[in-house]
């Protein structure tokens, strides 16, 4: 898997910590659900890579 993939996971999981939080704060449950979908997101990304990353395992 490629750093720069995982940088972008990472990326959105904290951007949709960052909305959840803001949502929390501001009472919006648009925001809080967003976020939380951005953060799923973010752990089918790291997943994905998960899988990769054994299947080259694997192929070496």
């Amino acid at each position: 898997m490629s750093l720069e993939d995982r940088a972008k996971a990472t990326a959105k999981n904290v951007e949709g910590k960052v909305q959840e939080t803001v949502g929390n704060l501001t009472g919006d449950p648009k925001d809080q659900l967003q976020g939380k979908a951005k953060q799923a997101e973010a752990k089918v990304r790291h997943a994905a890579e998960d899988v990769k990353d054994e299947v080259k395992k694997s192929v070496d």
